[in-house]
């Protein structure tokens, strides 16, 4: 019987998540299978992957083989590295301490890797918040600014036509000049009339 390490698919309609299962190669991919070592979901950044490595590595050496994605991911977590460790260990090239120091000295630099990864992922995220909040900003000013633009021009709008309502004082002593001119013309007028009355 051929044992293939594989994805089973779950979760709703685009957002699916996967079982990491052990199943004959000839079963369905969403049926029957031997055991679950794991899940993988691909809707976070960095993608979750949750793998028992003792199952999964007692498994592959005993010769089921993994899919192409499911040994992407395996080496990601290193236990590839640690089924080449062990095969090493188990032929006598090296000893299970030399395996061991170098296996733990490969997890670190991947967790530094990983950490440096996920700081450098939340430092884009909060630099794009802040790039938004300072353009919302920015606009929110220019639209402060147009609004005092607009009611500065209405002020000066105002005080214009009020200027061209308002007679000049020149005009208004020749206003009160002509009245009184008027009276003095009225007067002669009636003198004239007398000296007919009298002839």
């Amino acid at each position: 019987m051929s044992v293939k390490i594989r994805l089973a698919r779950r979760g709703r309609k685009k957002m699916a998540i996967y079982d990491v299962v052990v199943a004959d190669a000839r079963a369905p991919r969403d049926g029957r299978f031997i055991e679950k070592i794991g899940s993988y979901n691909p809707n976070t950044n960095p993608a979750s992957i949750n793998i028992n490595n003792e199952r999964a590595l007692k498994w592959l050496l005993n010769g089921a083989q993994p899919t192409d994605t499911v040994k992407a991911m395996l080496s990601y977590r290193g236990i590839m590295l640690k089924k080449h460790l062990q095969i090493g260990v188990l032929k006598g090239a090296i000893t299970q301490e030399q395996a061991d120091a170098k296996f733990e000295a490969w997890l670190n630099e991947k967790d530094s890797k990983i950490a440096g990864k996920t700081e450098g992922i939340n430092k884009a995220k909060a630099d794009a918040r802040q790039k938004a909040l300072d353009a919302e900003a920015a606009k929110n000013q220019a639209r402060l600014d147009a609004i005092k633009a607009r009611e500065d021009e209405q002020k000066a709008l105002l005080a214009a036509a009020e200027a061209a309502n308002k007679p000049a004082p020149a005009e208004e002593a020749s206003e009160e000049a002509a009245p009184e001119a008027s009276e003095g013309s009225e007067a002669p007028e009636a003198s004239a009339e007398g000296d007919e009355a009298k002839a």
